[in-house]
């Protein structure tokens, strides 16, 4: 694997980002943008293959050819360094995500969630995850949540913060790797007994399991969070909550277009380093 770097204006990084959203299939794995300074921003593209490589290159250039674009190779043994070095601490409403080596000196007060760098995401460090949890302290703030979806779970954060605050919570994740360190996650925070991670497809899990849930996260893409609406919005409760995110501040517009129409009426919006959340209430019946 390789990333791709770029530093520049707004207006260039932004049409890059989304040039590569337009393609179908991308070279591109995954694709962020982030605030590196005043008037500077950080385009950050992960490439399976030196071929993917070069067409993420040629794409940059014909889209943004103002970016300079330098590339590296991603070594497995990122992941180990980070761990072992620490991940800073995430403070986001009344939770705070943090690995052991920061757990021990959290402030009193917030509830503390007890996760490790590992291939999982959602260590609470993007924007993304960072805006779910904001949608939860919003909601929670407001009522109370007793059953939680969490549909492409990864490190199992979501469904654990839930938990927290006394929800039932099934997290259901597609890779069975990250799965598995869900279930490590949700035994060291003693969450057994609220938390189950099952591995499965979303949209299956969103279909088996119904309209019950008080609240229903899927922190995904834009694509699967567009294609599978239909099934995500029946697993919705009336009057619950449905917080909506792995998307892209560009793509907002194409995402709630899809649920609008479905019952549903935007409650919140949360922006974080280029990404979007969303969060929506479904209307009593």
């Amino acid at each position: 694997m390789f990333i791709l770097t770029a530093l520049g204006a707004l207006a260039e990084i932004r049409a890059a980002a989304a040039a590569f959203d337009r393609l179908d299939p991308s070279p591109a794995d995954a694709v962020s943008w982030f605030e590196e300074g005043q008037g500077k921003f950080r385009l950050e593209v992960y490439v399976p293959t030196e071929q993917d490589d070069a067409s993420a290159r040629a794409l940059i250039g014909y889209e943004a050819p103002g970016l300079h674009v330098t590339s590296a190779p991603v070594k497995d043994a990122d992941w180990v360094a980070m761990a072992l070095d620490g991940l800073p601490p995430v403070r986001a409403g009344r939770f705070f995500v943090a690995g052991s080596h920061a757990l021990a000196n959290a402030p009193i007060g917030p509830t503390r969630l007890w996760i490790e760098a590992s291939e999982a995401f959602g260590t609470g460090h993007h924007g993304t995850t960072k805006g779910c949890l904001l949608g939860l302290e919003h909601i929670l703030r407001r009522r109370r949540v007793r059953r939680v979806l969490d549909l492409g779970a990864g490190s199992g954060v979501l469904a654990m913060a839930a938990a927290k605050m006394g929800a039932r919570a099934l997290g259901v994740e597609l890779d069975p790797r990250p799965a598995e360190i869900a279930r490590v996650n949700v035994v060291n925070n003693k969450l057994t007994a609220r938390v189950q991670i099952r591995t499965g497809d979303a949209r299956l899990a969103a279909l088996e399991f119904g309209p019950v849930y008080d609240v229903v996260f899927a922190n995904i893409l834009m694509r699967p969070l567009i294609n599978m609406s239909p099934a995500i919005a029946r697993a919705v409760a009336p009057g619950g909550a449905l917080i909506l995110s792995g998307l892209l501040n560009a793509q907002e517009p194409l995402v709630r277009a899809a649920y609008q129409g479905r019952g549903f009426t935007l409650e919140k919006r949360f922006r974080r380093e280029g990404w979007s959340t969303l969060v929506w209430r479904r209307r009593s019946a």
